[in-house]
């Protein structure tokens, strides 16, 4: 049979208990080859060096280190493309769902498994749970099984018989099936005289060797075959995304900053939860884009789309660059991203479109790269105004207030650079200009966007693109996170 290279990749994470994850691995080998899907599908067993404490004691302490090394194993499951991962461990699903909203990769759900198994062949009234302490704490069964009455096992029986048979010299750890055995068949009966009609194991090592205790007569779910056949039957749909917004930063320092700053203004939020995830990748060194559009400085296309190709790797959503200038080089950068970056000279474009209709001349501040590079000019084709720039002495005059040695990229927001920078703008605005764009993202910072700025006698639309672009983020995130929210538990994707 010719391989399916569109096969599906399932990955088994390994080392939380060897003998649970090698029985789940080996069901799930069983499983494929008496479906006759072998070349179908992928497997991994993925077991990397977790060092697990010594007792059932000890195991709740260590959950932190547990979470950690489920994070490193999936975030390394999700680089090799993984359709799926099954956890055996029932410890490790009590905090899936915050797994699940760092990793990438889909975690097949152990809980789902069972609920659906029970709903098939005929939900049982009462469960019976073998389960670790910290489990019942937790109430993970309680969590996923409501309607149900759940029996667990006196805390004498826990300490002095299942916690021996699991965790004991001669318990399943350590190799010896016999003796657990015994002491779990004792467990399941307590269960039973509790009116359980149904025996889960809560712990994967008791899963491991619920055939050998079915084979006396016990009520027992093998909940790793439950798990597999789960997994097989259900694939797990990608886990519904939160907005990521990803910035290109240090470009120019202070202008990151103040993008940040407007990102956090613009979000309605009552807590620090209902804020935007910023992954922002600052690097100053990326080459002057300026410096090379106009005196054929070192070109920065390189520069800028390997901080786009981290922030993708990162999960970002979308990646926003608060750098007028740096637009010249979307066009290169863009095809070769599977993440859009959001232009904030086209939203620029489109705001003056939607909010300042009626104005025909549109004024432009900005560095003389961009200026040369005409891409305002470009996203502005086609739309009922004209844009105009200064003449040389005024456009040098908002160069020294960029670049200067008392500019704004030099700390300074007041002085000589709002000076040049307002003797510039006075100069568009009798030139006719009545809407002027503030199209270096340093210059909103000397003069904020105003909606009817007086200049020498006129009055003109301040417009901040970095503003606009935030905006403009803000509201695709809330769209996004709207529609993860509104997914069903399935996973299923929720209609636009």
């Amino acid at each position: 049979m010719t391989p399916d290279f569109h096969s599906r990749h399932l990955a088994v994470v390994g080392g939380l208990g060897r003998l649970a994850g090698a029985d789940l691995y080996s069901k799930l080998v069983k499983a494929l080859a008496l479906r006759g899907e072998t070349d179908r599908y992928r497997l991994t067993l993925e077991q990397r060096g977790y060092q697990r404490p010594c007792g059932h004691h000890a195991e709740p302490a260590a959950m932190g280190g547990r979470e950690l090394y489920l994070y490193d194993t999936l975030d390394a499951l999700a680089q090799s493309h993984v359709d799926g991962v099954l956890l055996p461990c029932f410890m490790s699903h009590t905090c899936i769902d915050a797994l699940q909203a760092e990793v990438r990769v889909p975690i097949v759900n152990v809980m789902d498994a069972l609920a659906r198994h029970l709903d098939d062949v005929r939900r049982p009234r009462r469960l019976g749970i073998l389960c670790t302490r910290y489990v019942r704490e937790q109430r993970l069964f309680e969590r996923h099984f409501p309607g149900q009455t759940l029996a667990y096992v006196s805390h004498d029986m826990h300490e002095h018989v299942v916690a021996p048979a699991v965790y004991g010299e001669r318990g399943l750890m350590a190799g010896d099936t016999d003796g657990a055995i015994d002491k779990l068949q004792r467990a399941c009966a307590e269960l039973l005289r509790q009116g359980a009609e149904v025996i889960i194991p809560g712990m994967s090592e008791i899963a491991a060797v619920a055939h050998l205790l079915a084979q006396r007569g016990l009520p027992i779910v093998d909940t790793h075959q439950v798990y597999v056949d789960h997994a097989l039957a259900h694939p797990e749909p990608q886990p519904a995304r939160t907005f990521k917004l990803g910035i290109v930063g240090g470009i120019g320092p202070a202008a990151t900053v103040d993008f940040m700053q407007k990102i956090v203004r613009h979000t309605a939020a009552e807590r620090d939860q209902d804020h935007i995830r910023l992954i922002v990748d600052h690097n100053p060194q990326i080459p002057d884009r300026t410096a090379n559009l106009v005196a054929n400085g070192t070109d920065p296309t390189l520069a800028l789309y390997s901080a786009c190709k981290r922030l993708e790797a990162n999960g970002a959503s979308a990646v926003a660059m608060p750098c007028n200038t740096a637009h010249a080089y979307v066009e290169r950068i863009q095809p070769n991203l599977a993440t859009p970056i959001v232009n904030m000279l086209t939203e620029t474009v489109r705001h003056i479109a939607a909010h300042c209709q009626g104005h025909d001349t549109v004024g432009l501040l900005a560095t003389s790269g961009t200026v040369a590079s005409r891409v305002y000019h470009d996203a502005a084709r086609g739309s009922p105004f004209d844009v105009i720039v200064p003449d040389d002495a005024h456009q040098a005059e908002v160069m020294d207030a960029i670049y200067g040695s008392r500019g704004v990229k030099a700390g300074y927001t007041a002085g000589r650079c709002k000076e040049s920078l307002l003797a510039a703008l006075a100069h568009l605005a009798r030139r006719g200009a009545t809407v002027v764009i503030l199209g270096c993202t340093e210059l909103p910072l000397v003069l904020p966007e105003h909606p009817a700025f007086d200049v020498a006698g006129k009055t003109v639309v301040l417009l901040d693109p970095t503003a606009i672009l935030a905006r403009r983020c803000v509201a695709l995130a809330g769209v996004t996170n709207a529609r993860a929210a509104a997914r069903p538990a399935n996973g299923a994707a929720a209609m636009p």
